[in-house]
């Protein structure tokens, strides 16, 4: 079951501010109650500085302040994350297009492979969760989907697991260098973490939105 709700709602209603704000206008109070029993109390023959205390007096309204706008400021921020949250909550239960690592179990996968123009030769490179190649396969240069079925060479089926896949492009013998291989896999649950928004798919992988290329219901 997705979590968007519990999530977005501590979002919105936790405010680190109200204790930082009442603990410095309190401190602001007593100053002043301070300040105002010193004046009542002071020594006709050696009465204070009153300049030095409306410097101190305005230091700390400066530092009040200062306070004040930071609150408002983190505030504003949480509540800009939490209005993202809920837009990207639609999310939710859709095919997200990304080259995120693939959780494989048993079915063939549908891949999309980014060849690059410049090559004449490209290969499919299947890595594991320990990033560790353990398979190479020709691929063609149309850049249409090719399903992946997590055969081996003797024909056992490759364990379930996390699979990264890349694009190993070469002309006339030559290494170009590598390029992405994308898939859809299902967006299960988008959560709020250390102020940044993730998305978690259904295989367990985290993914910013920013990484997402495209999505399909």
């Amino acid at each position: 079951m997705v979590e968007i709700s519990s999530n977005l709602n501590q979002a919105t209603t936790y405010s680190p501010s109200a204790k930082t704000q009442n603990a410095v206008t309190s401190d602001f109070q007593t100053f002043i109650q301070m300040l105002t029993t010193q004046a009542e109390n002071q020594d006709p023959l050696n009465p204070m500085d009153s300049a030095e205390y409306a410097s101190q007096l305005a230091s700390f309204s400066s530092v009040e302040q200062q306070v004040k706008t930071n609150d408002l400021l983190a505030d504003l921020a949480a509540q800009m994350g939490a209005s993202n949250l809920a837009q990207l909550s639609a999310w939710v239960g859709m095919d997200a297009r990304t080259a995120a690592p693939v959780q494989f179990e048993g079915l063939p996968v549908t891949l999309h492979p980014l060849p690059t123009r410049l090559a004449d030769e490209a290969f499919l490179v299947v890595f594991d969760d320990t990033d560790t190649e353990v398979q190479r396969l020709p691929l063609e240069l149309d850049g249409e989907p090719v399903d992946w079925a997590g055969v081996g060479a003797g024909g056992s089926p490759f364990a379930p697991g996390a699979y990264q896949f890349r694009v190993e492009n070469y002309a006339e013998g030559e290494l170009l260098g590598s390029s992405p291989v994308e898939s859809y896999q299902r967006v299960e649950e988008a959560q709020m973490v250390d102020g940044q928004i993730i998305l978690l798919l259904a295989g367990g992988q985290a993914v910013s939105p920013a990484d997402i290329i495209g999505l399909r219901s």
